[in-house]
Protein backbone atom coordinates (compact mmCIF):
# COMPACT_ATOMS: atom_id res chain seq x y z
CA UNK A 1 0.00 0.00 0.00
CA UNK A 2 1.46 3.24 -0.67
CA UNK A 3 0.68 6.31 1.76
CA UNK A 4 3.06 9.56 2.07
CA UNK A 5 4.61 10.68 4.99
CA UNK A 6 3.49 14.50 4.93
CA UNK A 7 6.54 15.42 7.47
CA UNK A 8 8.23 14.71 4.47
CA UNK A 9 7.01 16.05 1.52
CA UNK A 10 8.33 18.60 0.12
CA UNK A 11 5.65 19.44 -2.21
CA UNK A 12 8.08 19.30 -5.74
CA UNK A 13 5.25 17.41 -7.80
CA UNK A 14 7.44 14.82 -9.29
CA UNK A 15 5.39 11.87 -8.11
CA UNK A 16 2.22 13.67 -9.38
CA UNK A 17 3.96 14.06 -12.98
CA UNK A 18 5.77 10.82 -12.98
CA UNK A 19 2.35 8.56 -12.19
CA UNK A 20 -0.67 10.96 -12.14
CA UNK A 21 -3.29 8.22 -12.02
CA UNK A 22 -1.95 7.44 -8.03
CA UNK A 23 -0.72 10.91 -6.31
CA UNK A 24 -2.31 14.16 -6.78
CA UNK A 25 -1.22 17.91 -4.74
CA UNK A 26 -3.57 18.28 -1.66
CA UNK A 27 -4.57 21.59 -0.79
CA UNK A 28 -2.18 22.52 1.17
CA UNK A 29 0.53 21.76 -1.62
CA UNK A 30 1.42 18.49 -0.40
CA UNK A 31 1.10 14.69 -2.16
CA UNK A 32 -1.30 12.73 -1.69
CA UNK A 33 -2.53 9.27 -3.12
CA UNK A 34 -5.26 8.87 -4.93
CA UNK A 35 -4.93 5.10 -6.37
CA UNK A 36 -3.21 1.69 -5.51
CA UNK A 37 -3.48 0.99 -9.36
CA UNK A 38 -0.17 1.57 -10.59
CA UNK A 39 2.44 0.35 -8.08
CA UNK A 40 5.00 -0.38 -10.49
CA UNK A 41 5.10 3.44 -11.24
CA UNK A 42 4.22 4.20 -7.69
CA UNK A 43 7.39 2.57 -6.78
CA UNK A 44 9.61 4.17 -9.22
CA UNK A 45 8.41 7.23 -7.50
CA UNK A 46 9.25 6.11 -4.16
CA UNK A 47 12.85 5.86 -5.31
CA UNK A 48 13.38 8.95 -7.03
CA UNK A 49 11.09 10.89 -4.55
CA UNK A 50 13.21 14.07 -3.01
CA UNK A 51 11.81 13.94 0.36
CA UNK A 52 11.81 10.29 0.09
CA UNK A 53 8.21 11.08 1.55
CA UNK A 54 6.61 8.03 -0.10
CA UNK A 55 6.39 4.72 1.25
CA UNK A 56 5.11 1.23 -0.50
Amino acid sequence: MVKIDKEKCLGCGMCVSMCPDVFEMDENGKAKVISQKNTPCAKEVAESCPGEAIIE
